[in-house]
Formats: C-alpha cells, sequence, structure tokens
C-alpha cells in the first residue's frame, strides 16, 4: 500500500504547534510559516491495523497525510475567524509543503486525493462529525465560503 491522499486541516487552536497538534498531524504549519514535523512519520499511516498512526481524519487514515496550520481557535464561520486567524505566510507555507508531498509521494492533485477535512464526508463518503476545516478562512479570498470553494482553490494553487 501507498500514500493515496492527503488532507489538509487548520488545528482550531493557537499559532503555536501544539503536543496535541504533532499526536494527530503529519505536518504542522505554525502562525510564522515554519513547518513542524509530528510525531508519527507518514508511512506510520500505511495502515491502521497497529493503532500507531496519526489520526487525523475520522475513518479516513490509512494511506492518509495529515497536514494543518495551526490556526483557527474559537472559529465560528464567515467573518468569525477567532483571534488566530490563518495567516497568509501560513496558508503559502503550507501549501509548498502539500506541493512538495504530492511530488514525493507521487499523489496526483484531484478533488478525491488532495481536500480539506471539510469535504471528506461529501467528496469520500465517510462520516465527520461537523468538521468545518476549511471551509472559509482563507487569507485573502472572504469570498469562498464552502469546502468546496476553499477546496478548488487549494488545488489549484498546487
Amino acid at each position: 500500500m501507498s500514500m493515496k491522499r492527503i488532507i489538509i486541516h487548520w488545528s482550531a487552536g493557537t499559532y503555536t504547534c501544539s503536543a496535541v497538534d504533532k499526536e494527530h498531524y503529519h505536518r504542522i504549519v505554525d502562525g510564522k510559516g515554519v513547518v513542524h514535523k509530528g510525531d508519527h512519520s507518514i508511512e506510520d499511516n500505511l495502515s491502521t491495523a497497529d493503532g500507531v498512526y496519526a489520526a487525523h481524519t475520522k475513518g479516513a487514515n490509512a494511506g492518509a497525510i495529515g497536514v494543518a496550520m495551526a490556526a483557527m481557535l474559537d472559529a465560528q464561520g464567515p467573518g468569525k475567524l477567532g483571534k488566530y486567524p490563518i495567516t497568509k505566510v501560513q496558508f503559502d507555507a503550507m501549501i509548498a509543503e502539500v506541493r512538495k508531498l504530492v511530488k514525493q509521494y507521487n499523489i496526483p492533485v484531484t478533488r478525491s486525493t488532495v481536500l480539506t477535512h471539510a469535504e471528506v464526508q461529501d467528496t469520500l463518503g465517510i462520516r465527520q462529525n461537523g468538521k468545518i476545516d476549511i471551509a472559509f478562512g482563507i487569507p485573502g479570498k472572504p469570498e469562498l465560503k464552502s469546502a468546496r470553494t476553499c477546496g478548488d482553490y487549494i488545488r489549484s494553487l498546487i
């Protein structure tokens, strides 16, 4: 089995990469755009059978790389981004990191292979528990107010 997709998240935390972030994601981009490695290797998610993997997306962790931006604590919706909205430098660094990972793992950029957590339920048919990351909050793009428009925009940059 190989890595088959990348799922992009926000941490719902502050701009600092926390211990919880490192436990759940393979790569975390802090508010200054610095990329941190998580506790689990990407290869740990080749299989989830042994229970040793980065659990970033309900029912969709096997074969999936989890990349998160440390941001969006208390975000409630468009125009209500909390005190830690995604920064432009952070967003750009996330795009660069995902671009690097798709090349490294030979993952095609499609709606089902590079997607945000908010797109998982509709795109992959795997029920999620009200996950809204990333359905708004992209720096400089307030008009993007749905999972699909945000995901399509992110994919266009990758």
